[in-house]
């Protein structure tokens, strides 16, 4: 019970900070949902109906903040960066609009989806209308660099989720695929932040270059922990338990289980995972055997590795408001209960 509310306070502590941190840059991020409600807007009714209710429903923000901070590692937050900002969360939420489509998904941070509300071809259309947006705020940047990036976004987003299809549906997966799908779905995303903040500040590539490979690793974490929430119960994520394993997704806490050859049950336990079609009972089976073979243990260990090589990267820069900023993001992502 002790270690409980020790963690419960941490937890606390992160979350503050990054309130904190949203409140240091509090301008920037007025300036920026300014951009993209103006952005956005639409005189068709319904587009601005649908709009208006999906933004209300906003996250922490943390890719655009991503943008700012680094635009304030190298130099000073411009109009470009705003832009940049905003360009790279509306194609983040074409993504996720998308995603949603696809998952068929019911829920997102706790509110109905805009295909649970209006039906797939709206939201399809809606995410069209974001993507569309994104572009229009990367080419006001004057920079065919920060276009550049998001259409390579645009294609390692598509990719990653193709692959992660691909290796469900062939049961070709392993921890190396694991990683190279989550570096495309989800940490191409973070490192093209950091691209953007740069350019933004006409930052050369040399000196990018160590924050790239800490966006790269934040990226990794963010999307382990998303996975580890499928191991538990937690309504309010609006992601039911064993909903990867539904779909035939392998992540890295039943990855790392069957990977233990010596186990007795590792052949029995291989084989499931490789059918066709899992029930509930075939999917509670395996959670329970990741759980039991040390799987969540091996992921908050390969999450902690990661995080030690993101502090030496940072330990290079000066240490200053902004440096400790982007170590407590990463503190954020891996505490994160949602």
């Amino acid at each position: 019970m002790a270690m409980v509310c020790k963690i419960f306070v941490i937890l606390q502590q992160i979350m503050s900070t990054l309130e904190d941190i949203q409140q240091s840059i509090r301008p920037e991020l007025q300036q920026l949902s300014e951009r993209i409600s103006s952005s956005l807007s639409s005189p068709n009714k319904l587009m601005a109906q649908v709009i208006e209710g999906y933004l209300k429903s906003k996250g922490k923000m943390i890719r655009p903040v991503l943008v700012i901070l680094t635009a304030k590692l190298f130099g000073k937050v411009n109009d470009r960066v705003i832009a940049s900002a905003a360009s790279v969360e509306m194609l983040h939420n074409a993504s996720l609009i998308h995603d949603d489509v696809v998952d068929d998904s019911k829920l997102r941070r706790s509110l109905p989806t805009i295909n649970n509300m209006w039906g797939n071809h709206i939201a399809v259309l809606v995410g069209d209308y974001f993507v569309s947006n994104a572009l229009q705020q990367g080419i006001s940047t004057g920079d065919i660099r920060v276009v550049e990036v998001l259409a390579q976004l645009g294609k390692m987003l598509s990719l990653g989720e193709v692959d992660q299809i691909y290796n469900a549906r062939f049961h070709t997966i392993d921890e190396k695929a694991y990683f190279e799908i989550i570096s495309r779905k989800t940490a191409s995303l973070f490192v093209s932040c950091i691209k953007m903040g740069a350019y933004s500040t006409d930052t050369d590539e040399e000196a990018m270059k160590p924050m790239l490979r800490y966006a790269e690793l934040l990226g990794l974490c963010f999307q382990i922990k998303d996975d580890i929430f499928d191991y538990y119960h937690d309504p309010v994520i609006g992601k039911p338990t064993g909903n990867d394993l539904r779909e035939g997704k392998i992540t890295l806490p039943l990855l790392y289980a069957l990977s233990r050859t010596e186990l007795p049950q590792h052949d029995a336990m291989l084989e499931l995972s490789r059918k066709e079609m899992l029930d509930t009972a075939d999917i509670d089976t395996l959670i329970e055997f990741a759980k039991a073979s040390g799987g969540i243990e091996y992921a908050y260990d390969t999450m902690a590795r990661f995080r030690d090589q993101a502090m030496a990267i940072l330990a290079e820069y000066p240490d200053n408001e902004t440096t400790r900023a982007f170590a407590a993001i990463f503190d954020f992502v891996i505490a994160r209960d949602k």
